[in-house]
C-alpha cells in the first residue's frame, strides 16, 4: 500500500500547475495568419498578407506599417493604436473593427469596408479612403487632413470634431452624418450631398470648397467664394 503524500507535499506538487494557470496568455507573434490570432504589440512590418482571414484578431499596438493586407478579412478585429503607416488595405473588410487611435498616415483603404468601425481619434492624414464604405463609422476627433474620401459612403457616420482640412469629399454621400465641430478648411465638397447632415454651420461652409452641385441643408447658403481657386486646394 503506497503512502499518501502529505498536504505540504501536495502543495509543492500543485504549485507549477497553479502558476501555469495563473500566467497571462502571451501574444503569439510567430503564429501564422488565422481568425482570432493575437499579434498584440508584435512587429508585422512589411509583411505580405493579401486576402488573409484575420477576423476577430487582436492587433493592439501592433506594427503593421508598410504591410500588404489588400482584400484581407478583419471583421471585428482590434486594431487600437496599431501602426498602419502606408499599409495597403485596399478592398479589405474591416466591418465593426476597432481602430481607435490607430496611426494610418498614407494608408490605402480604397474600396474597403469600414461600416460601423470605430476610428475615434485615428490619425489618417493623406490616407486614401476613396469609395470606402464608412456607413455608421465613428470618426469623431479623427485627423483626416488631406485624406481622399471621394465617392465614400459616410451615411450616418460620426464626424464630430474631426479634422477634415483639405480633405477630398467630392461625390461622397453623407446622409445623417454628424459634422458638428468638424474642421472643414478648404475641404473639397464638390458634388457632395450635405442636405441631410447634422450639425453643419455656415462658418464651416464658408471655410470649405464646394460648387453648384453641392447640396446644402435647409437654412444654409452657398458661399460667394465657391468654387475655390485651384491654388487654394
Amino acid at each position: 500500500m503506497s503512502k499518501r503524500p502529505s498536504l505540504p507535499q501536495l502543495a509543492i506538487l500543485l504549485l507549477p500547475l497553479l502558476a501555469l494557470g495563473a500566467a497571462p496568455a502571451a501574444a503569439g507573434c510567430s503564429d501564422p495568419p488565422r481568425p482570432g490570432v493575437d499579434w498584440s504589440k508584435c512587429n508585422k512590418n512589411k509583411k505580405q498578407m493579401r486576402d488573409s482571414d484575420l477576423s476577430g484578431g487582436r492587433f493592439e499596438m501592433t506594427d503593421l506599417g508598410f504591410s500588404d493586407l489588400s482584400g484581407a478579412r478583419l471583421v471585428g478585429a482590434n486594431l487600437a493604436r496599431a501602426d498602419l503607416t502606408r499599409t495597403r488595405l485596399r478592398g479589405a473588410d474591416l466591418g465593426g473593427a476597432d481602430l481607435t487611435k490607430a496611426m494610418a498616415s498614407r494608408a490605402d483603404f480604397e474600396a474597403a469596408n469600414l461600416a460601423r468601425a470605430n476610428l475615434t481619434k485615428a490619425e489618417l492624414p493623406r490616407a486614401t479612403l476613396a469609395r470606402a464604405n464608412l456607413t455608421g463609422a465613428d470618426l469623431s476627433k479623427a485627423s483626416l487632413e488631406r485624406a481622399v474620401l471621394a465617392g465614400a459612403r459616410l451615411d450616418g457616420a460620426n464626424l464630430r470634431d474631426a479634422n477634415l482640412a483639405r480633405t477630398d469629399l467630392t461625390g461622397a454621400t453623407l446622409a445623417g452624418a454628424r459634422l458638428g465641430g468638424a474642421y472643414l478648411l478648404l475641404a473639397r465638397l464638390e458634388g457632395s450631398d450635405l442636405s441631410q447632415t447634422a450639425g453643419l454651420t455656415q462658418p464651416q461652409l464658408d471655410a470649405a470648397c464646394g460648387d453648384g452641385a453641392t447640396k446644402l441643408p435647409a437654412g444654409l447658403a452657398r458661399p460667394a467664394t465657391w468654387p475655390c481657386h485651384p491654388e487654394e486646394n
